[in-house]
């Protein structure tokens, strides 16, 4: 059973940003000679995460505004006393809330491969959050099968 790594690369904007990334998981697929298997999308940062949804601009906007009521920005959050960490960098964000979006999301997906193409549902969307932007990121794919 053949696998296959690919990695995506996103320059992200800033704040909380929803991008679309079907597209780039289906070209990996189509490069590939998987017809039957899955496809693991792991998001590599821990101020991002994934989902599977629809990707509808009106609710895109409806999740930001939901995200952003769970951890507002102005909220107080350890992980922001910057001068009580050790070994940060001199560029460190006070970035707790991204932290605690990212935690209430997921990391990682799996989407099923039938007949070479993703099992996904008619409205169905491979989402990557970036919810600490601008920032140059990437999700690693791993495609199994046969």
């Amino acid at each position: 059973m053949p696998i296959i790594n690919k990695l995506i690369e996103i320059e992200t904007e800033p704040e909380i940003n929803i991008y679309n990334i079907t597209p780039q998981i289906k070209d990996f697929l189509a490069s590939t000679s998987i017809k039957n298997g899955h496809v693991l999308v792991f998001s590599r940062h821990t101020t991002t995460a994934l989902s599977i949804n629809e990707y509808e601009e009106r609710l895109l906007e409806d999740v930001k505004v939901y995200l952003r009521k769970l951890a507002p920005e102005s909220d107080r959050y350890l992980h922001n006393d910057l001068h009580l960490r050790k070994n940060i960098p001199p560029d460190e964000p006070m970035n707790a809330h991204s932290h605690l979006m990212a935690i209430t999301l997921t990391t990682s997906e799996i989407i099923p491969i039938v007949d070479g193409k993703l099992g996904l549902g008619t409205y169905q969307s491979v989402l990557f959050f970036e919810l600490d932007g601008p920032r140059k990121r990437t999700v690693f794919c791993q495609f199994s099968g046969e």
